[in-house]
């Protein structure tokens, strides 16, 4: 067998123009946040002008106050005169002017300090908003998506705070670029090679922060599934609706030991990543320090020859040392922001994931009143080599109800999915009223659709806004709310809670009532009948938690009120299922059985042998 070659790394070309090439989130990094307050943006670029220029000045003052001391000095001497405040005057000035450009220069601080704060809850804002919107263009599919999650997991845990944090250092930059250019007017009346040592000594420590900075940014993402773990992991022992089974089977020690190891990798991994970070940055760092007093002692030598006054080497000095500092400070920013254009990325792929366009516009069908039609209808999970239906085809006209009947993970939730377009079809089609479902309006189509899913959320909201959830438009409606609620069975127990229909329900929030399975269940189906435009009426085990005296008054009601409704009912208990029009059996995503209760017990097939085993139980 032929060995493969090993890879060899790209040119030296290739990797810069990679390095470069990540800066292009840059651009749309600042539009946001100029996007977000323009007001704040212009302050920080002012504040960073004059915290940029003026430490040159300030320097430039020093020397002006060393030369004037040195003069008054030796003019002292030779006249002997005693101090005044004529002749102490040329120095004092430069004092207060030296002072009021440190002033100045700590208000622009104080400025771009309070700037970046306001702009970053701001931002932060924005951006959360940002990946909420995105959030509800997605497909359920996309949600499903292990892959996918972790791109929404890595654009949660770090875009909020990056795009404030590349704009800061860009004008940071900026600041420092300036202080450059002024330090470097200074400077070149000294030496054109002075600038180049500043520059010698600054570089290898940026090279440096760049390459780990890279190595850290491919670290979180190769990590994203152990730090979802992780979380997930945090969550189910500290949350109340996990914690009583956690404890209940032991659980605690194994999850907490799990948890420790994966924290125990992934600072394996961050340890080692910092030990060679800041060990080559203390290295490399020694070059710039060399650079430095190499300057220094070519300063001290120039002056101690004459050439330069005691006021123009404390000048350079300074100029050498705040000079370094700034470029060293621009490369540490130029840093920064390759590394956070690399975490911007996250956000940028996460914004950028292409959304199947829900399409369609139709508000009627072509055929109204011809119902739910399902033709040779299939569907098969991203990644799943097996169809979850197969050649599905079924007729539910108005007035008309549908029992799903068979074993759990046979395809009955799934059918319903596709019938909200939670989900495409695979292959086939799905019609209502005549017109295919991927030509109605989805705002339309979904008012027609009342549903409870057997998976229901228990929204920790007041009573009515859980109620209210299953109409948006009707959300804070009391007197719908009751309706609903007195159809659900739920009004009894909702008037003898504290709040009565403002109690606020869960324990995630202080006052908070928790409500047994069939009280929630019971929530949930009054849920449903807030919708009352629904002519499709979908109950996914609607009373899988109710007793037997509840499930029969629910049914009860259900069969007075569906008159010219469609209604689909899944459900494992046969004594609801047999009162249906026509009952459907599904194994393993086809359709195997299908007729009334009677024509079904007479084929003797696996509905009646399912209806007899269940009927043994209670005999």
């Amino acid at each position: 067998m032929r060995r493969a070659s090993p890879a060899l790394p790209p040119p030296a070309g290739s990797r810069l123009m990679t390095f470069f090439g990540v800066f292009r989130y840059s651009r749309r990094a600042l539009t946001l946040v100029w996007q977000t307050s323009r007001t704040l943006t212009l302050g920080l670029a002012i504040c960073t002008l004059i915290a940029g220029v003026l430490p040159a000045v300030a320097a430039w003052i020093g020397q002006l106050i060393v030369d004037a001391v040195v003069a008054a000095m030796a003019h002292h001497r030779e006249t002997g005169a005693a101090l005044t405040f004529e002749n102490t005057w040329p120095v004092m000035r430069y004092v207060l002017a030296e002072a009021g450009v440190i002033a100045a220069i700590a208000l622009a601080q104080r400025g771009l300090s309070a700037q970046q704060s306001l702009l970053r809850a701001l931002l932060g804002q924005k951006v959360n908003v940002m990946i909420l919107e995105k959030a509800s263009t997605l497909s359920l599919t996309q949600f499903e998506d292990s892959e996918f999650y972790d791109k929404l997991t890595r654009a949660r845990r770090e875009a909020s705070t990056r795009p404030l944090g590349l704009v800061n250092k860009t004008f940071s930059l900026l600041q420092n670029a300036i202080s450059l250019a002024s330090f470097g007017v200074l400077l070149v009346q000294f030496s054109p090679w002075a600038i180049l040592i500043l520059v010698i000594g600054a570089l290898p420590v940026f090279v440096s922060e760049a390459k780990f900075s890279g190595d850290a940014f491919r670290l979180f993402r190769w990590r994203s599934p152990q730090t979802r773990m992780q979380i997930y992991l945090e969550t189910v022992l500290a949350r109340e609706d996990s914690i009583k089974e956690v404890k209940l089977f032991g659980l605690e020690p194994l999850l907490l030991e799990r948890y420790r190891k994966i924290f125990d990798t992934l600072y394996g991994e961050d340890r080692r990543l910092t030990i060679r970070r800041e060990s080559w940055g203390f290295l490399l760092g020694l070059l710039g320090t060399l650079a430095f007093y190499g300057a220094y002692a070519w300063v001290v030598v120039e002056t101690i020859s004459g050439a330069l006054t005691l006021g123009e080497m404390t000048m350079y000095l300074m100029v050498f040392k705040q000079g370094q500092a700034a470029l060293s400070a621009s490369l540490t920013s130029i840093s920064g922001m390759y590394e956070d254009n690399l975490y911007l990325s996250n956000l940028y792929e996460y914004l950028e994931q292409p959304v199947a366009p829900e399409g369609g516009t139709l508000t009627q069908g072509a055929h109204p009143g011809d119902g739910i039609r399902f033709e040779n209808v299939g569907f098969t999970y991203p990644g799943a080599e097996r169809s979850a239906l197969r050649d599905i085809s079924l007729h539910v006209a108005p007035g008309q109800s549908l029992a799903l009947v068979g074993a759990n993970g046979s395809g009955k939730t799934t059918l319903i999915k596709l019938l909200t377009r939670l989900y495409e079809p695979s292959s086939g089609r799905i019609l209502l009223d005549g017109s295919d479902l991927r030509e109605w309006d989805v705002a339309t189509l979904r008012r027609r659709i009342g549903v409870i899913f057997q998976d229901f959320v228990r929204y920790q909201l007041k009573v009515g806004e859980n109620l209210g959830a299953g109409d948006v438009e009707a959300f804070a409606d009391e007197a719908r709310w009751q309706e609903a609620a007195e159809r659900g069975l739920a009004d009894e127990f909702i008037r003898d809670m504290p709040g009565g229909y403002h109690t606020q329900l869960g324990r995630w929030f202080k006052g908070g009532q928790e409500l047994s399975g069939g009280q929630w269940q019971k929530i949930a189906l009054a849920r449903a009948y807030m919708r009352e435009s629904a002519d499709i009426v979908v109950l996914d085990e609607p009373t899988a938690a109710m007793d037997a005296a509840a499930e029969a008054a629910v049914y009860a009601d259900f069969r007075e009120h569906r008159r010219d409704k469609m209604t689909i009912l899944i459900s494992h208990r046969f004594s609801t299922v047999r009162a249906a029009d026509q009952i459907v059996v599904i194994d393993g995503g086809e359709v195997i059985e299908r007729g009334d209760h009677d024509s079904l017990m007479a084929q003797n097939g696996l509905y009646a042998r399912l209806f007899r085993l269940q009927a043994e139980g209670y005999r």
